[in-house]
């Protein structure tokens, strides 16, 4: 009689309408019937010995928020001793986005703690008749506003009716739902509305298709704004399109703000190029302050040939390349007969004319490598590389006839000419070759030149 019940109890809970699951007393699942598996969207094996800890579901509360473990129906019967009736619950897995909603009973058989004691759950799935929220509760709160037409009579005059408004466009058009119940959206726009985007909208409503546009619309008061909108084909269950819904956000402070930022910009790129150009003129101010910094540092101001400064620079450099390369070097100073007499006779501006002729010859006499200056008042020094003794004679030659040629204009009526003085000192190159001692040796054999009738040139050879 025993196994007739319980044959009778199981086949009874297998066919039963609503969800059964047995825990043992520490809430390991030891039985469910097939509706409790079809409720819960799992297969026996993956029920059979799982703990409420189990993570592949969520219990939730009648107001959607995930309950905690320890409220879990198995749990609390365990916990609180007493039995639950119609508790309403929602499971949620990761297999579907819906919830599925019970009414829960619970309760425990045997001594509790025991091995032998078990925990019955039922469920009851009451999810057709559960809703958490109303969607028309949503549509009429929402901050977006909301217009419903009928997709009738798309083309003008007669064009789309409104037959819904909520809230939200009550309050941003100033239009009452009564007011604009049986009218077309064109109420809204207005002399600027851009045709091109209204043409757009046409188009699409007419194709029964959706669209997304940035639109300019009207207040009841002419008051502009600018509005977001997104327009959907609403369909009746034999898939016809019947109505049009536009759901559309006020963007006026968005646009009003974008144009703030590109009048911005533009002040920015244009004051960016003022700037530059700014920057381009102090620049260029900079580098010409410079060069002419460098041409005070280095050069002549009045014969625009090196200063003594770079004439040592240069000519220390020129020593040690002839030291490698094992070149002879000529130190060279030169001074114009008679210029104290000269000056006297003609001024100081005659004098400087001179000066300034005798300076562009030696300008294009002296090779890049050479290297040459105003020494001082009017004597000039140079040094120069070159391969043989013999090549110094040829290079002091062609120097002083060179000066001795020059027809210098003194004014429109006076062409003079001047010869000049030349000391020469040739070193073979080494290590301790000398720019002072070199300038020295040239400026004893300058002296000897000019007391043995100026006009020439004395060379004197070191030999080591």
């Amino acid at each position: 009689m025993t196994d007739f019940i319980e044959l009778n109890t199981k086949k009874l809970l297998e066919n039963a309408h609503i969800g059964v699951v047995i825990h043992r007393w520490d809430t390991s699942i030891i039985y469910a019937n097939p509706t409790s598996l079809r409720l819960l969207r799992l297969s026996y094996k993956q029920i059979i010995g799982k703990s409420s800890i189990d993570p592949q579901w969520r219990f939730l509360d009648e107001s959607g928020k995930k309950l905690l473990i320890e409220d879990y129906p198995v749990n609390k019967v365990k916990r609180t001793r007493e039995r639950l009736k119609n508790e309403v619950l929602g499971v949620l897995d990761s297999s579907v986005d819906t919830i599925s909603w019970f009414f829960i009973n619970a309760y425990f058989e045997g001594e509790p703690g025991s091995p032998e004691a078990f925990i019955v759950v039922t469920f009851t799935d009451i999810s057709d008749s559960k809703q958490l929220f109303s969607f028309k509760a949503i549509v009429e709160n929402t901050q977006d506003m909301v217009i419903v037409t009928d997709a009738t009579d798309i083309n003008y005059p007669l064009s789309p009716k409104i037959i819904y408004v909520n809230k939200a466009f009550e309050k941003m058009t100033g239009y009452s739902k009564d007011s604009v119940i049986g009218e077309t959206p064109r109420i809204l726009q207005g002399p600027l509305t851009d045709k091109e985007t209204t043409n757009r909208i046409h188009r699409a409503l007419k194709n029964c298709q959706e669209v997304s546009e940035t639109l300019l619309n009207y207040d009841a008061n002419g008051r502009p704004y600018w509005v977001d909108m997104n327009i959907i084909p609403l369909k009746n269950k034999y898939d016809e399109v019947t109505h049009f819904a536009a759901i559309e956000r006020d963007i006026s402070e968005r646009i009003f703000y974008l144009e703030q930022l590109k009048n911005k910009n533009n002040e920015f790129k244009k004051l960016k190029t003022e700037l530059e150009n700014l920057i381009d003129e102090r620049t260029k101010e900079l580098r010409q302050a410079n060069a002419k910094l460098e041409k005070i540092a280095y050069y002549d101001p009045l014969t625009n040939i090196p200063n003594r400064r770079f004439f040592i620079d240069h000519a220390h450099r020129l020593i040690k390349s002839c030291n490698r390369r094992g070149a002879l070097v000529a130190f060279g100073l030169l001074d114009i007969d008679d210029f104290k007499v000269f000056n006297d006779s003609f001024g100081h501006d005659a004098g400087d004319i001179v000066l300034v002729e005798i300076a562009k010859f030696l300008n294009g006499f002296f090779r890049v490598d050479d290297a040459f200056c105003r020494y001082g008042g009017e004597e000039f020094a140079f040094v120069a590389a070159i391969k043989e003794a013999d090549d110094a004679t040829s290079l002091a030659d062609r120097l002083l006839d060179g000066i001795r040629n020059l027809k210098i204009d003194i004014n429109a009526t006076t062409q003079m000419s001047v010869t000049v003085s030349m000391g020469m000192q040739v070193s073979m190159p080494s290590e301790e070759l000398d720019l002072e001692k070199g300038l020295k040796d040239a400026d004893v054999t300058l002296y000897q030149s000019k007391g043995e009738g100026k006009n020439q040139v004395k060379i004197t050879f070191e030999h080591r």
